[in-house]
């Protein structure tokens, strides 16, 4: 599905301040990680309070990474997010059980994950997805700050029945308009790319990538 609008989401939020300020920025999405070694982990109360006032048309995201069903319920009852993240090696029954909207992420350069026709078939079998988010092979399972080659979704990009595609992974202001002009994809994720520290986010880069994003989609004039 073709953009005419790059949409971005902030991930890795800790702050309200954060918050506050993605909001006023223009964000369409804001993510909250549920994966207790991440530095930037919360819990299902620090997010339901930093979400609890958001403006209509900002989506929340609950990014996890093979978690137990207990603490996706947790966060679903607590939290109410737009869309539930799965970032590890779930299966499709594994994100279609809480009947709730789901955004797939695949590892790229991952085994398995190492060539375009593997990704292609790997992202089919999750058709039940809002959306198919493409992040770097790292074991930090996201905000590491690494990018990938992003020939590998050649295939996948051009699908007939592609969902909407998220690129993440390295994303930062200087670099951004080449990807998204080259990939155009629904929308960009980032998280330390935006960052002063794990979680805590300059409001400096934040306004760069935002800008980035806009320029990026401005028509090219002949």
């Amino acid at each position: 599905m073709a953009a005419k609008r790059t949409r971005v989401k902030i991930c890795g939020l800790t702050q309200a301040i954060d918050v506050q300020e993605a909001v006023a920025l223009g964000t369409d999405a804001l993510g909250f990680v549920f994966y207790p070694p991440s530095k930037r982990c919360v819990t299902a109360e620090q997010a339901a309070d930093l979400s609890a006032e958001l403006p209509a048309f900002v989506s929340t995201v609950a990014l996890f990474v093979q978690p137990e069903s207990e603490l996706v319920q947790s966060v679903i009852d607590q939290m109410r997010p737009g869309y539930l993240q799965f970032h590890g090696d779930e299966t499709v029954q594994e994100c279609e059980q809480f009947d709730w909207p789901y955004i797939k992420a695949f590892r790229v350069g991952a085994p398995g994950l190492d060539s375009p026709d593997a990704i292609a078939q790997a992202c089919k079998r999750y058709a039940s997805a809002s959306a198919w988010l493409f992040d770097s092979y790292t074991p930090a399972y996201g905000g590491s700050g690494h990018g990938f080659d992003r020939a590998l979704l050649d295939t996948v990009i051009n699908l007939s029945n592609a969902r909407p595609i998220i690129v993440s992974g390295g994303l930062q202001a200087e670099g951004l308009i080449e990807v998204i002009s080259e990939l155009r994809p629904w929308a960009v994720d980032v998280s330390s790319g935006v960052e002063e520290s794990a979680g805590i986010k300059s409001h400096d880069r934040m306004q760069a990538f935002f800008q980035s994003v806009r320029a990026a989609d401005q028509p090219v004039s002949e």
